[in-house]
């Protein structure tokens, strides 16, 4: 990559293309965007319109939204359309939506009335459905066609279809009857009917269905390709595993953003974003927390003859609440995941109550201990001080642990995404309760009057 960057640097294009083609068509994007960043959107214009016509699809198919409508604003009108026609139905549809609206103007007045009806259909699924997601390139075959019928009609539209593992079955008016094997196809004789071999309870999903309900699909049974059907069962196109590999990816990656308190909703990377733009993104949860803190402050503030009377009361309260936003932020991610990934269901939700209450049981002991040990013979405080930290500890362990399972059920049950409930708000709850658990079981255990 560094060489190819010197040479296209130095302007020598020609040695430049011909290192880059040395190279597989995903390795050839990741140069090219590269050089859009190191470089210069120019030079990578030319190095993509060095390119063999066949091998700049493929790569232009693999070159993130961003570059791709950098690339297609410095070619030609006829490269474009070039482009469009040969890349793959989804792909196309994928690019077209991130054009500018003049552009795909211009691209649709060229294609064919009928591919045109096409498009503009699947540009007008929901952005995060299965429709938005589906290519109509799939293999149709009919329950009377023979087997040798059905392995000749393969090979002649198999080049134009997202796959041919699988075929898809259909009756009159479109509607999905059944899927075959390509493998079924052929180990059996010529003479068999495809009605013989074709499989009949089949997964399917609908064409509104939420992308991440597909991608859960596509974990839960492995499949390479799931068809998608409308509401009067008419098969309208197919899913392909490598689609939702970026989906699972795009899941996963919002979870992590909603456990973290950053609300954004857009795939545009890290270093591509403004500053004001990270700035408003991660602003609400913090003056959401802060408000949480006013409240934990307050609380502080009604129990200060107590830490005024007892100075070494302090020097604990970062511990348990530390301790408490820890068990508890542990809780919930496991919980959050587990929901993610089906194991856990709402159904579940005494049995989480019941495991975490258990292992908060454990694990208050042992930090209990721990920290009364710690307190007697490093901090060499009194008795009293020792039990009630610990004593506090205890039941800060067992709340955050409660809280951390439960709120995650909660929400689910809600319809709220359990993400939400993760760190800053598992965090900012056992905070208020970790102080004031804290500081009234020191005033009890202790004998001070508030």
């Amino acid at each position: 990559m560094q060489e190819i960057l010197v040479m296209v640097e130095e302007k020598e294009y020609v040695k430049a293309r011909d290192l880059l083609l040395k190279n597989n068509e995903v390795d050839i994007a990741e140069i090219l965007e590269e050089i859009l960043e190191e470089l210069d959107v120019d030079a990578a214009i030319i190095m993509f319109r060095m390119l063999p016509k066949d091998v700049s699809v493929e790569v232009f198919s693999y070159l993130p939204s961003e570059d791709q409508v950098d690339i297609i604003s410095g070619i030609t009108e006829r490269e474009i359309s070039y482009i469009i026609e040969e890349l793959d139905f989804d792909d196309k549809i994928d690019v077209l939506e991130e054009l500018p609206a003049n552009v795909v103007d211009k691209i649709l007045e060229k294609t064919t009335k009928e591919e045109r009806r096409l498009i503009n259909t699947f540009l007008n699924y929901p952005e995060n459905s299965a429709g938005s997601l589906m290519t109509p390139d799939y293999i149709s075959l009919r329950d009377n066609m023979t087997v040798g019928e059905a392995l000749a009609h393969i090979k002649k539209e198999g080049m134009d279809s997202e796959t041919v593992y699988t075929c898809y079955v259909k009756e009159e008016g479109r509607k999905l009857e059944g899927i075959v094997s390509l493998r079924s196809l052929v180990i059996h004789d010529d003479n068999m009917k495809v009605s013989e071999l074709m499989s009949t309870d089949y997964v399917y999903v609908n064409v509104y269905d939420d992308q991440e309900e597909v991608s859960e699909a596509f974990k839960k049974y492995g499949f390479l390709a799931i068809p998608v059907v409308d509401s009067e069962h008419r098969l309208v196109g197919i899913i392909t595993v490598d689609d939702i590999l970026d989906v699972i990816e795009e899941e996963t990656t919002e979870d992590i953003e909603r456990m973290a308190g950053v609300m954004d909703g857009s795939d545009t990377e890290y270093l591509d974003m403004g500053v004001f733009r990270h700035a408003k993104n991660r602003l609400p949860w913090l003056i959401l927390l802060s408000v949480s803190l006013m409240i934990t402050g307050s609380i502080i503030e009604q129990f200060e003859a107590t830490l005024q009377q007892v100075v070494a009361l302090t020097f604990y309260l970062p511990l348990l609440m530390g301790t408490g936003g820890n068990t508890g932020t542990q809780a919930a991610t496991l919980i959050i995941r587990g929901l993610s990934l089906g194991d856990i269901e709402l159904k579940d939700t005494l049995k989480v109550f019941w495991k975490e209450f258990r292992v908060s049981i454990i694990l208050g002991i042992v930090l209990s201990a721990f920290n009364f040990a710690k307190i007697m013979l490093i901090d060499r405080e009194s008795v009293q001080i020792a039990i009630t930290v610990c004593a506090s500890m205890m039941a800060v362990v067992i709340f955050a642990k409660l809280i951390g399972g439960m709120l995650p059920m909660l929400a689910k049950r809600l319809g709220i995404d359990p993400a939400l409930m993760a760190t800053p708000m598992i965090s900012s709850l056992t905070d208020m309760v970790s102080s004031f658990v804290y500081l009234l079981m020191a005033t009890a255990v202790l004998g001070i009057s508030l």
